[in-house]
């Protein structure tokens, strides 16, 4: 038989190395990647349970050779010291986008169950080495294991939290883009300067006539701001139809969407260290004209770049920027009408993602969100009209929304302390719900009148809730009808059809009934993307997180995908728009126009 090879212990004497217990740290280790990794792919709900239990299995391992190993001393005790040393060390070299990335945990999440499968293969593969050359190469596998993380960066994080790292000294996306573009001409480039009311421009016919026509995609979501696409039929064969591409068009970062009129689509984007309000032919993707704002925001989710969408109206485009810059542009030629501090006027505090408030034009004030309260100015002149309810303080992504109860017309604010509705000419409040939480998904009516609101918390979509509300003698009444947590829109809006509600419930997407809440659907892998209804057909066009665009029948009994193609690459958060049969998406590197087979009245594709 042969030999076991000697190493030594804390007095210098040889001793069994196969002695040292390693079955318990292997076992942890792989029920920790298991937990962390694993799990979060088949139970999209448990993420958050994932990133606790990486962390949670760092302790075991730990704990395991300190206490329960049998490893000589100086390995035990000097791995409890370095592995939290070198964890803290490394936490001050990282890049700025990992080190703040969720919240300054994100490192913490993924380095330590990397940390601790390290070690224990460390443990394995050295045990029968003598005991300076295996403590060097302990100390070498924790450096390592965790120094490796200063040459990484995240280009942002999905939605479920996974972040998206990148070789540090490679080229970001955004200065690649950059690089690549800046000799590109810039028609009409218009810089923030001042400047008085002036008359709308007469650039075109289809500028013209906005001021008396609206727009056909006005801003966010559509007319109503609730994802209707009405008097569109499609063909649904996409194997036989498939959506044809018009053009590609490299585009700066933002989470923004599109605004429509005639033949200029306009976004937001972000160009270095300007935030740009631009506007392209609509059936080319060419430039008309853009204009700067001298500001930028970042953060280590969605990246760089505004948040909000344009909104037409009356030959202007009203934009919100970022960290608070409102403007009011000739929808023409791009030049500036006038511009707001929003954040100043409502001494407001920047909220950890940005202003994300779309504006909203409701007859002669334009009324955008600038954390908890409403501010509304003169869409005129630019001159404050009111504000309030409260202070912009709190956490804010959703955008103010018309409604109407009993045939009256209310601005509703979705804040963290629940929903307020005011009236939009004065700012007066009409009604409030508590519900505590961070929403950043519109409101939605039914159509008996009621409202479906979501919020969000630390770890995630709260639920839905109905709500019905009435004028009666003393004033407006409110009713919770129903809380769900069978759908729990984050940050992806949903849509409201024969009575049911579809939208996304984590990473899949989902439909409930109406009626009491209860969960009628779930099915189909899109990430966090989101979605537009067909109502005359029936159909959800959903743009997947990942790039992909996919039909899905809005049908209250089972979930049945169509068809399904490619679109983007990269993570997309932004919402599509169909204006007829074209189709815009875009993300935070491109954006495409699709025209989309309409189909035959007489021949519709078989569903």
């Amino acid at each position: 038989m042969g030999q076991v090879q000697p190493a030594w212990n804390d007095t210098g004497a040889p001793t069994r190395r196969d002695q040292v217990r390693l079955w318990p740290g292997v076992g942890t280790v792989a029920l920790q990647w298991l937990a962390r990794f694993a799990l979060p792919f088949f139970v999209p709900a448990a993420v958050i349970v994932g990133a606790l239990s990486g962390v949670v299995g760092g302790v075991v391992v730990l704990a395991w050779w300190v206490f329960f190993s049998r490893a000589p001393r100086r390995e035990r005790w000097g791995a409890a010291v370095l592995m939290p040393v070198a964890l803290v060390a490394t936490s001050r070299a990282l890049d700025p986008s990992v080190a703040t990335a969720g919240m300054g945990v994100l490192f913490f999440l993924y380095a330590i169950p990397v940390l601790s499968l390290a070690f224990v293969v460390w443990a394995v593969a050295s045990r029968r080495l003598l005991a300076g050359p295996r403590f060097v190469a302990m100390v070498a596998t924790i450096v390592l294991a965790c120094g490796a993380w200063t040459l990484v960066r995240s280009d942002g994080m999905t939605g479920d939290g996974a972040a998206q790292f990148a070789w540090r000294w490679t080229q970001t996306p955004e200065a690649r883009f950059l690089s690549e573009h800046r000799d590109e001409p810039t028609p009409a480039t218009v810089l923030a300067t001042p400047a008085t009311a002036r008359p709308i421009s007469t650039l075109g016919a289809a500028i013209d006539t906005e001021a008396t026509v609206p727009a056909e995609w006005p801003g966010f979501r559509g007319p109503l701001r609730n994802g209707n696409v009405p008097g569109v039929r499609i063909e649904t064969d996409w194997s036989r139809f498939p959506p044809v591409e018009l053009w590609r068009r490299p585009i700066g970062p933002g989470v923004s969407s599109f605004a429509v009129h005639g033949e200029r689509l306009y976004t937001q984007e972000q160009r270095g260290d300007d935030e740009v309000v631009a506007s392209y032919q609509l059936r080319t993707g060419e430039p008309v004209w853009r204009h700067h704002d001298p500001d930028r925001f970042w953060d280590s989710h969605a990246g760089a770049g505004p948040r909000s969408t344009p909104t037409l109206s009356g030959g202007r485009v009203y934009t919100f920027g970022a960290t608070g810059i409102l403007n009011a542009l000739d929808a023409g030629e791009g030049a500036l009408v006038w511009s707001r501090n929003a954040a100043l006027d409502a001494d407001a505090t920047l909220p950890g993602w940005g202003f994300a408030s779309s504006p909203l034009v409701v007859d002669d004030v334009v009324i955008v969100a600038v954390g908890g309260t409403l501010v509304a100015y003169d869409r005129a002149t630019g001159n404050p009209r009111w504000s309030g309810p409260g202070r912009g303080g709190g956490e804010n992504y959703s955008s103010p929304h018309l409604v109407r109860f009993d045939g009256v017309p209310q601005v509703l604010l979705m804040s963290s302390t629940g929903a307020t509705s005011v009236e939009p000419a004065s700012g007066a409040v009409l009604w409030e719900h508590a519900w505590p939480g961070a929403p950043i998904v519109q409101p939605a009516q039914t159509v008996n009148g009621d409202v479906l609101l979501s919020t969000a918390g630390g770890s995630g979509a709260l639920g839905l809730r109905r709500l019905a509300v009435a004028r009666g003698q003393g004033g407006w009444t409110v009713e919770e009808r129903w809380t769900s947590t069978a759908m729990k829109p984050y940050f992806n809006d949903f849509v409201v059809h024969d009575g049911h509600a579809f939208g996304f419930d984590g990473s899949l997407l989902a439909s409930v009934d109406l009626e009491d809440g209860g969960r009628a659907w779930k099915g189909g892998r899109y990430g966090h993307g989101q979605l537009l209804l067909l109502p005359d057909q029936g159909l959800l066009l959903v743009l997947a997180e990942r790039g992909d665009l996919a039909l899905v029948e809005a049908r209250p009994d089972r979930f049945v995908e169509l068809s399904r193609v490619p679109v983007l690459e990269g993570k997309t958060w932004n919402h599509p728009v169909l204006v007829h049969d074209l189709l815009l998406v875009r993300n935070d590197q491109e954006m495409v126009a699709f025209r989309l087979p309409l189909a035959d009245d007489g021949a519709l594709s078989q569903r």
